[in-house]
């Protein structure tokens, strides 16, 4: 065998690199984020309700929202939804934000967990408080 050493030297090395990302990370895991809803708005409803339940919104949201802004934006469909007696806007910021007021407590602590870097504040503005 020509080199044996040499190529099982670099096969070492090789492995070694190549699954670096696994062993490096093993046993790290970060703690899944609780968002919270602790808001002024949401603290004074009677019932807190969204537009759907909260467990479709935590996996649908961003389709809601994709959906939303379609028909808005695109159809110039600005229906609101009723829901329990409660109107809600087709708007993230004048809808969602409203409610959720703390997005750095209930969004950004999901999709950073996520790693995921939602594109909706490129065009919307957002004031903590959910002030305009």
């Amino acid at each position: 065998m020509y080199n044996g050493s040499k190529i099982i030297l670099g096969l070492i090395i090789f492995l070694a690199i190549a699954t670096f990302p696994f062993y490096s990370n093993f046993g790290k895991s970060a703690v899944m984020p609780s968002p919270s809803t602790d808001t002024p708005v949401i603290n004074q409803l009677a019932k807190k309700e969204c537009v759907m339940s909260a467990e479709y919104m935590k996996k649908e949201h961003m389709k809601v929202l994709d959906q939303w802004r379609d028909e808005v934006v695109r159809e110039g469909k600005r229906d609101v939804i009723t829901v329990g007696g409660r109107v809600f806007e087709k708007s993230l910021q004048n809808g969602c934000m409203q409610c959720h007021s703390n997005k750095s407590k209930f969004c950004d602590e999901c999709h950073s967990y996520a790693g995921v870097k939602p594109y909706c504040w490129d065009c919307h503005f957002f004031r903590e408080g959910g002030q305009r």
